[in-house]
Order: structure tokens, then sequence, then C-alpha cells
């Protein structure tokens, strides 16, 4: 199994202890590219979908909080990438 594989299956399974860099990894993987805002706001944007997902960057622990995860989950679901 790839990497790309192992971080999309970890993923999908939404473990509690999912960092920031396996996400950013993640939507880089789906074609998506970092915008950063103020502070800690960050902004996903898939060109080719025409796709934007807004996050916190969770700070000062780099790991995600569930409902973050649910709402890229969710996301990547509509766009039809998982």
């Amino acid at each position: 199994m790839s990497r790309k594989e192992k971080l999309i299956r970890r993923f999908l399974q939404l473990p509690s202890d999912f960092e920031w860099t396996e996400l950013q990894a993640l939507l880089k993987l789906f074609g998506y590219h970092e915008l950063k805002n103020h502070g800690s706001r960050r902004k996903f944007y898939n060109q080719a979908l025409n796709s934007i997902i807004n996050l916190h960057e969770p700070h000062p622990r780099k790991v995600l909080k569930a409902y973050a995860l649910k709402e890229v989950h969710q996301k990547l679901k509509d766009a039809g990438l998982l």
C-alpha cells in the first residue's frame, strides 16, 4: 500500500489524532492548494473543482478537532473525491 493510500485510509477513519500536516498533505493529493489568511484562518482551493475548504489551523497543538475532520470529509465527499 502506498503512502498516499495509507493517508487516505487513515483520514477515512476520522482518527482523534489526525494532524494539520497530514491534512495539508491529504488536500494536496486531491488538488487543493493552501491560501493563508489573517491569523490562523486557512483556505484550501481546488481550481479544477472550484471548491474551497475553510478551516482554522489548530494551535498550539496541531491535532484537528473532530468537527473539522468531519467537515473536510463531507466537503471531499460532496466534491466526488471520496
